[in-house]
């Protein structure tokens, strides 16, 4: 707490006033998080491609900048509570995995855009919950290696399995039959 106070320069009083404890604090920062995920982290990526599958990608490629930018420092806040936090306690819990949901939602609406280029029977959701753990286990790879290579690796990987999908023969779309008109008599 006092380290939280030095950096704050706050006071005790201040804070209790706000928050009831460390753990109301940590909810409320996960609260803006989950509020902050798209203007603050998604949009300014998103702006710089309209094509749905490259937006991933190009997320992906900002964590990596931010890995370079921190000589390896750099790791996903919610990946390091989900692990560090008691499982006991739920309301922490279940406001990092809002969290992570609103990760996986947000790449799931990406590949919503793009399902007319994937297979019908690709699951999107189960993707965009498989594009989250590669973005997790690569930082967390490239942190504990203090190398890109194992970033790099995963997502060469996810590369790879977007371009099978990508390539996969989809199906020729019937063409509508015509309706038959039925005879008076």
């Amino acid at each position: 707490m006092a380290e939280i106070l030095s950096k704050a320069k706050a006071n005790s009083g201040s804070f209790y006033f706000f928050f009831t404890g460390k753990e109301d604090l940590l909810v409320a920062v996960l609260d803006w998080y989950l509020a902050n995920l798209r203007p603050v982290l998604l949009e300014p990526v998103f702006q710089r491609s309209k094509d749905p599958i490259e937006r991933i990608f190009l997320l992906l490629e900002k964590y990596r900048e931010n890995i370079l930018l921190t000589e390896f420092a750099f790791g996903c806040p919610l990946g390091r509570l989900a692990l560090e936090i008691e499982p006991d306690r739920r309301v922490v819990h279940d406001k990092i995995a809002a969290n992570f949901t609103g990760w996986a939602r947000a790449v799931e609406e990406l590949l919503q855009q793009a399902k007319d280029k994937l297979p019908p029977d690709c699951d999107l959701r189960q993707l965009s919950r498989f594009v989250l753990t590669v973005m997790e286990g690569a930082v967390m790879q490239a942190r504990s290696y203090q190398c890109i290579e194992p970033f790099d690796d995963c997502i060469a990987q996810l590369r790879t399995h977007f371009d099978a999908l990508l390539a996969r023969e989809r199906p020729p779309k019937r063409a509508p039959r015509p309706h038959k008109t039925l005879k008076r008599r």
